[in-house]
């Protein structure tokens, strides 16, 4: 049954729609009992149909919860409603960078400033062995005072499919995706890099660094392709800040 405006979820009211995708649904919540206001994600809309995927998404949830960085937007919690898994998610008031980049690229202090707190974020996830595995504009969320809250921690890899075009596995994913990632569906420390690498080239040039028509297209371009360095895309990117993009 589709989830409507003014429905009641457990102890919560959906009061708005911040989002679908191929991994769920996003809702803007409020609590009956505290009022607050909060982001639901409803990732398994039956956990009937695939108990065993439920079961690694409750093992990446636990995980996520541990994580508490002013950069990671905090999962409070995860319940079983009406046969749903749902998310409790802290509510972030901003913007993605999806939404951001669509005019053109961003200004580079105010880039390099977006970076250097997503991976303040991700070196701290890192180090505590989670690894992001879906690093991309979408992700990234700004919030007010051009506070970065990267989302969907751990989610990624519970989502994968045997196929490549399984749930949670979008076009826009790919082009994004490391090759290892493509090639074995592992990903590690340097995977969430090469994608938040990727994210920067397309905030500083205002284009994808990896092009294609079709999903194939696309993996073969992340296998085989090499990008023209930033710099020489936007001559404003300091040759530096280029070789870094490039490097990750």
């Amino acid at each position: 049954m589709a989830i409507q405006i003014g429905d009641i979820l457990g102890d919560y009211q959906v009061t708005g729609v911040l989002g679908r995708g191929g991994m769920g649904q996003v809702f803007r919540v409020r609590s009956v009992i505290t009022d607050r206001e909060e982001a639901m994600k409803v990732v398994l809309p039956d956990l009937d149909e695939n108990p065993a995927l439920a079961d690694r998404f409750l093992r990446e949830i636990k995980v996520h919860a541990s994580l508490q960085h002013p950069n990671i937007a905090t999962l409070h919690t995860a319940l079983r409603i009406d046969g749903r898994l749902v998310m409790i998610m802290e509510l972030v008031e901003g913007v993605s960078l999806e939404e951001m980049l669509r005019p053109g690229p961003v200004e580079l202090p105010v880039a390099v400033h977006y970076i250097d707190q997503a991976l303040a974020a991700l070196a701290f996830a890192h180090d505590h062995g989670v690894i992001h595995r879906d690093i991309k504009p979408a992700n990234i969320l700004i919030a007010g005072g051009g506070v970065v809250k990267l989302t969907d921690f751990g989610i990624a890899r519970s989502s994968q499919a045997p196929r490549l075009t399984g749930t949670g596995l979008a076009v826009g994913t790919l082009a994004y995706m490391s090759p290892e990632q493509i090639r074995f569906g592992l990903a590690d420390a340097r995977s969430d890099i090469y994608s938040l690498g990727l994210t920067f080239y397309e905030m500083v040039t205002g284009r994808r660094a990896v092009h294609g028509d079709t999903e194939h297209a696309l993996m073969n371009a992340q296998l085989s392709g090499i990008p023209a360095g930033p710099s020489t895309v936007n001559p404003l990117v300091p040759q530096a800040i280029s070789a870094a993009i490039m490097r990750a």
